[in-house]
C-alpha cells in the first residue's frame, strides 16, 4: 500500500516528484473513516473506459473563492456533512493523450450549505443577497485573482500529486451550491509548477436532484435557481462519470490540458 501524504504542506507552484505513485488499484482514500468498497475499482476503470478523449478540457475562470492551501491531502472532508463522493481525475497531455505524471491537481467546492472553507463570511453573502432580484449572478467572462482567506477552516480543499498513470484520487462530499451557478467542484493542474488548466467538474441532473433531495442538502435556505442548462460557465466537456459506490458515489474524469501554455 503506497503513501497517502495527508496533510503535507506543497506549494502547487512547484514539481513534486516521488509521491502520489498509487496505481488506479491503490486506495481512493487514507481518511479514517473511509470505507473501501470491493469492486470500486472495477467501477473507476469502467468509468475511465467511458471518460476516454483526447479532446482538451474547456478551461473556466478560478472563481472568487480560491487561496492556495499547501494542503497535500485525499480526505478533503473534515467535519463537513454530506454523500461521500469518491472522485478520481486522470491528467494527461492534450496533444499526446499520454499522462502527465508528477502533475498537481488541486480541488476546491463548497459544502452543502453553499459555503467555501477560508471564505466563509464572503459565501454567506453571496448567499443573502446580490443583485435586486435577491439573486447572485456569475459572470462566465469575469476573472479573479487569488483571495487572501477571511477565516482559518480549511474544509473541501486539498491537492493530490498525479502518479505514473496522470490519476489522482480525492474523498469529499458532494457539493451544495448557491445562487448563479449549478453544482460544481474548481479543479487546478499544474504542470511543471505552471498553471496548464483551470476548469470546473459538474455531474448529471439526474444525480443531483437525487443527492440535494436528501439532507443536509434539502435544509437549504433558498430554492435552487441553476442548473447545467442554464448554467454560464457548464460545458459538457467538465461533466463527470458517475456511479453510486456503496453508501455514497464515484465519479471519474479525464482532464485534457496543454502543458506548453500556461492558464
Amino acid at each position: 500500500m503506497g503513501h497517502d501524504h495527508e496533510g503535507r504542506r506543497v506549494s502547487r507552484r512547484r514539481m513534486i516528484t516521488g509521491i502520489g505513485s498509487l496505481g488506479l488499484g491503490g486506495l481512493f482514500t487514507a481518511g479514517a473513516h473511509a470505507t473501501s468498497e470491493p469492486d470500486t475499482y472495477a467501477k473507476a476503470d469502467a468509468l475511465f473506459a467511458e471518460a476516454r478523449t483526447c479532446t482538451l478540457t474547456p478551461s473556466a475562470q478560478q472563481g472568487p473563492y480560491y487561496f492556495e492551501t499547501r494542503a497535500l491531502r485525499s480526505d478533503i472532508r473534515e467535519d463537513r456533512a454530506g454523500a461521500r463522493l469518491r472522485l478520481a481525475i486522470k491528467v494527461q497531455d492534450g496533444d499526446t493523450c499520454r499522462p502527465l505524471p508528477g502533475s498537481v491537481v488541486e480541488i476546491w467546492h463548497c459544502d452543502a450549505a453553499g459555503l467555501y472553507s477560508g471564505a466563509e463570511a464572503e459565501s454567506r453573502e453571496a448567499l443573502s443577497g446580490g443583485d435586486d432580484d435577491g439573486k447572485t449572478t456569475i459572470s462566465a467572462g469575469e476573472k479573479f485573482t487569488d483571495m487572501r482567506p477571511s477565516d482559518g477552516r480549511r474544509y473541501l480543499r486539498g491537492a493530490q500529486v498525479a502518479g505514473p498513470d496522470g490519476v489522482v484520487r480525492f474523498t469529499t462530499i458532494w457539493p451544495g451550491w448557491y445562487p448563479g451557478r449549478t453544482v460544481h467542484i474548481h479543479v487546478m493542474v499544474v504542470v511543471g509548477g505552471n498553471r496548464a488548466l483551470c476548469t470546473e467538474l459538474m455531474f448529471d441532473e439526474a444525480y443531483n436532484r437525487k443527492v440535494l433531495a436528501l439532507p443536509p442538502y434539502r435544509g437549504h435556505e433558498q430554492p435552487r435557481d441553476t442548473f447545467n442548462g442554464n448554467d454560464p460557465i457548464h460545458e459538457d466537456g467538465m461533466l463527470t462519470h458517475v456511479t453510486e459506490d456503496g453508501d455514497g458515489f464515484l465519479a471519474v474524469i479525464v482532464l485534457s490540458a496543454d502543458p506548453d501554455k500556461p492558464h
